[in-house]
């Protein structure tokens, strides 16, 4: 099989010639060793050995989001103002948004040798914020979508794996808006206003899926942004609430045309997993072991494996720090719980990947063996 063949296969679950292995960040096309910028980490030799394997070894899932066209979207780009400067190396944007006799205000740093964006303060504080927020009219989606840049990547990749239509949630839009702190406070406290910002996202959410579902049928989809509902942040009722009634509809949008959708969720899912079934997903991914998550794959696989493809579960943490004969047992366990029994599919893919800019021989030792274990 190729390696396309072999992930579709896996989606519609049908039969393989071994399990799919995905890197999920790292796809071998977008890390590009030779752009200069001080903020690509990718440009370090020491990703090169690793880049060359996920191209040429892994079953490739290229992650994109879709655009489309939106109605006039000049009332927040009129109350915004962005700035951004390089300090000591490190780069600081603020956000401002000018609404309701207000100023609302955010701020991220983005350090050149870590591949994350850290947000040192969050846009929403309290609820006169919120409701500040919500007089903003949001520009809609029209229904003509950019396809271009999509199929030109499943062109690139040709036979080598698939791209994935990436879409967070009306949740993760939401949750995004605070720190965690205040986020799990008015998410439990003020249930009313928290579904009016909920839905200020879900609306332009469910335009934009149903017209990307149409424009590119058949494809996988990632919705990121239940965890933010999952225990210990808050109880399984309000995953229901804030999830489940807002993220279904996507899911039945998605596979209206074919579509296959995956639940993104880390950490406890023990407690939810009958919520993420019933919203009819396709798939399901990382399924984190204890201790980063509650739950052991092989219990996942033996009680919702029938109706979804499970994505997992391996810690990037462990492909960093775990000595590569123990972190072997490690993926031959997961290749095992994975794919026991009766099940629609399994992806043997890492939580995560890593972000710092010097990819340590270890690191890059127990990549191999995950490769070469998959492939037997």
């Amino acid at each position: 099989m190729t390696r396309r063949e072999r992930l579709m296969a896996t989606l519609a679950g049908k039969a393989v010639d071994r399990p799919a292995v995905s890197f999920y960040e790292l796809n071998g096309i977008d890390e590009d060793p030779a752009n200069t910028d001080p903020f690509n980490i990718f440009s370090h030799p020491s990703w090169l050995p690793l880049i060359e394997l996920t191209r040429e070894k892994s079953d490739i899932i290229a992650q994109r989001g879709v655009s489309c066209e939106t109605t006039d979207g000049e009332a927040i780009n009129e109350a915004t103002k962005t700035t951004t400067e390089i300090r000591g190396g490190s780069r600081f944007t603020r956000r401002e948004i000018t609404v309701g006799g207000r100023v609302l205000t955010s701020r991220t740093r983005r350090d050149p040798g870590v591949n994350t964006t850290w947000t040192e303060e969050h846009l929403l504080k309290d609820a006169d914020d919120i409701r500040a927020f919500l007089q903003i009219p949001q520009p809609m989606p029209t229904g003509v979508v950019h396809t271009k840049p999509f199929t030109d990547t499943e062109e690139r990749l040709g036979d080598a794996g698939i791209v994935m239509i990436d879409t967070a949630d009306p949740l993760c839009l939401a949750a995004g808006l605070f720190s965690m702190a205040d986020y799990t406070v008015f998410a439990m406290t003020e249930p009313n206003l928290f579904h009016q910002l909920i839905e200020h996202f879900a609306e332009r959410l469910m335009v934009r899926t149903m017209a990307v579902s149409r424009a590119l049928p058949g494809r996988l989809w990632r919705i990121y942004g239940p965890e933010y509902a999952a225990p210990p942040f808050l109880p399984p009722e309000l995953f229901r609430e804030y999830v489940c009634r807002y993220d279904k509809p996507m899911v039945e949008a998605i596979q209206t045309n074919g579509g296959y959708a995956r639940i993104h969720s880390h950490g406890n899912l023990r407690a939810v997993l009958d919520d993420i079934s019933s919203m009819g997903a396709d798939g399901l991914d990382p399924v984190e072991p204890p201790p980063q998550g509650d739950v052991e794959l092989k219990y996942v696989r033996e009680n919702y494996g029938a109706g979804m493809v499970l994505f997992g579960n391996l810690e990037v943490s462990d492909i960093e720090n775990m000595p590569t004969p123990q972190f072997a047992e490690k993926v031959k366990r997961a290749l095992d719980e994975g794919t026991s029994g009766n099940g629609r599919g399994f992806v043997l893919m890492p939580s995560a990947c890593p972000y710092g800019r010097v990819l340590s021989p270890l690191t890059m030792r127990n990549y191999e063996k995950i490769i070469e274990l998959a492939h037997g």
